[in-house]
């Protein structure tokens, strides 16, 4: 029903910058938030931040003020601009989209397959 592609994921050295992409695409009745998580093997994924459709931002403790989402709600894609980069960034990182697929249905999440980022020392 919805898909999410990313991009953007790679290598990069520790204080350097990387931006991700996520589009969403399918049958989007209302796009309420996007967001990315990320997850290292072992343990929970967690939130790094998302935006709603009406621009509002949350963002985890540890990226505040080094990431910046961004929503384009046009082509319904969000971008994470990931400056400063620490090794501990280092994760697989997914986008999620907060979707009501057609009127009167509950929204629920969608997500990416997963792009890895690795910021070296």
């Amino acid at each position: 029903q919805v898909q999410l592609v990313e991009s953007g994921g790679g290598l990069v050295q520790a204080g350097g910058s990387l931006r991700l992409s996520c589009a969403a695409s399918g049958s989007i009745y209302s796009l309420n938030a996007m967001g990315w998580y990320h997850q290292v093997p072992g343990n929970q994924r967690e939130l790094v931040a998302f935006i709603t459709s009406d621009g509002d931002t949350n963002y985890a403790d540890s990226v505040k003020g080094r990431f910046t989402i961004s929503m384009d709600n046009a082509k319904n894609t969000v971008y994470l601009q990931m400056n400063s980069l620490k090794p501990e960034d280092t994760a697989v990182y997914y986008c999620y989209a907060d979707v009501q697929y057609r009127e009167y249905v509950v929204s629920r999440y969608y997500w990416g397959q997963g792009t890895q980022v690795t910021v070296s020392s």
